[in-house]
C-alpha cells in the first residue's frame, strides 16, 4: 500500500551521545599542543622548565614583630618623602630680630612675631613665647598632618560624630563619601570644625589618637609652647601655643607645595553629591586678594582666644609670616608687620 500523505513518516534519529565526547577529545588535543608548544618556546629561549614549583611559590610566614617595622618603616618613609625640612631643623634662627627699633607703628596684639620664612630669620618680636589660646589657627596643625597621612583623593565615609561638632561646621552629612581634598578646602578656606574633626579620624583613627599625633609633631619640630587638646581650636581649655611656635609651624606648612595651594585659594568651587550638588568656599583670610603677594595661612577666634591670626605672603623670592595673637585690628597689625619686612628685604 503506498503511503499516504497522512501517514506519518519515521525519522531516523542521529546518535548526539558521541558529541561531547568529541568535544572533549578536540579541547585536550588543542590544549596539549598549546602546552608543548610552550614547553618548546621555553627550551629555545634559555628558560628552565619546572615541573614541580609548589617549593618556589610557597609564601615566608613573617612574625607579627617583623610586619610591624615595615610598616612602620614605610609610613616613616612616606613621611620623610613629603616633609619639607630635613628631621632635626631649626625652622626659626636664633639671631636677635634685625628690625627690632625700625620704627614700627603700634601693634595691637599682645603678643605678635614677623619672621622671613625664606631664611628663618626673625625680624620683629612682641612677647613672642607668651602662651596664648590661639582658636582655628590650630587647623595648621591638623591640615599638615592630614596631607602627611592620607591620599587627597581618597574618599572616606563621614563619622556621625563629625555632625554634631560645635560652633562653625559647613554641613557634613552622617555616612556620606567625602574626598580628602575638598575636606581639605573645607579645614582651611571655610575653617569648619566637622572638617577638622573627620580628617583627625581619618588620619589616626580616632580623635584621642589624633591629638597624640597633633602634640607629637609638635615636640618633634621644637614647638616648646604648643599644647593640643583639639583638632580645630574651638575649645580653648589647654589648647594653646605662641606666636613663635606658630611661625615655626607656619614656614614648615608653606614648605609644602598642597598646603599653599589651598591656603592662597581666595574662592573655590567644588562640586559635591546630591542632594547638595555644589559648594563655594570663601576663604576667611581678608588679605588673599586684597594685600599684594599674600598666599596664607590661616586665621582664628574665639571669646576667649580673641581675633588670631597667621598671615603669609611673598613678593619676588621674599616670603614672610607675620603672626598677631588677640589683636583687636589683626589685618591692620599684619599689613604694617608685613610693609616692615618687605620695605627692609
Amino acid at each position: 500500500m503506498p503511503n499516504s500523505v497522512l501517514q506519518p513518516v519515521r525519522r531516523r534519529r542521529r546518535s548526539r551521545a558521541k558529541r561531547p565526547v568529541l568535544l572533549v577529545a578536540v579541547a585536550l588535543l588543542a590544549a596539549a599542543g598549546a602546552f608543548a608548544a610552550t614547553q618548546h618556546w621555553a627550551s629555545a629561549h634559555g628558560k628552565p622548565r619546572h615541573r614541580n614549583q609548589s617549593a618556589t611559590l610557597t609564601p615566608k610566614l613573617v612574625s607579627a614583630k617583623s610586619l610591624a617595622e615595615l610598616r612602620a618603616a614605610a609610613s616613616e618613609q612616606q613621611v620623610a618623602t613629603r616633609a619639607p625640612f630635613a628631621a632635626g631643623t631649626r625652622l626659626l634662627l636664633p639671631a636677635a630680630p634685625k628690625l627690632q627699633h625700625a620704627g614700627l607703628r603700634r601693634i595691637t596684639a599682645p603678643a605678635a612675631i614677623l619672621v622671613n620664612a625664606s631664611t628663618g630669620a626673625i625680624l620683629w618680636t612682641k612677647r613672642p613665647h607668651q602662651r596664648r589660646p590661639i582658636a582655628s589657627t590650630t587647623k595648621i596643625m591638623t591640615g599638615v598632618l592630614a596631607l602627611e597621612h592620607l591620599p587627597l583623593t581618597k574618599v572616606i565615609r563621614v563619622n556621625p560624630l563629625v555632625t554634631r561638632v560645635a560652633l562653625n561646621r559647613e554641613g557634613l552629612r552622617a555616612h556620606e563619601r567625602v574626598a580628602v581634598w575638598k575636606l581639605m578646602e573645607g579645614l582651611l578656606l571655610f575653617s569648619g570644625n566637622d572638617d577638622a574633626l573627620q580628617l583627625a579620624i581619618s588620619t589616626a583613627g580616632s580623635r584621642g589618637a589624633f591629638l597624640q599625633l597633633m602634640n607629637e609633631k609638635a615636640s618633634e619640630l621644637g614647638l616648646r609652647d604648643t599644647h593640643y587638646t583639639s583638632p580645630s581650636g574651638v575649645v580653648d581649655r589647654g589648647n594653646y601655643s605662641s606666636a613663635y611656635d606658630l611661625a615655626a609651624l607656619a614656614r614648615y606648612a608653606m614648605a609644602i607645595p598642597r598646603f599653599r595651594a589651598f591656603t592662597r585659594t581666595h574662592i573655590a568651587h567644588v562640586k559635591w553629591a546630591k542632594p547638595t550638588y555644589a559648594k563655594t568656599y570663601v576663604n576667611k583670610n581678608q588679605l588673599i586678594g586684597t594685600y599684594r603677594g599674600a598666599d596664607g595661612v590661616k586665621t582664628g577666634w574665639t571669646t576667649i582666644a580673641g581675633h588670631c591670626l597667621v598671615a603669609s605672603a611673598r613678593r619676588g623670592r621674599t616670603r614672610l609670616i607675620a603672626v598677631v595673637l588677640h589683636a583687636p585690628d589683626p589685618y591692620g597689625d599684619a599689613r604694617r608687620l608685613l610693609n616692615l619686612g618687605f620695605a627692609n628685604s
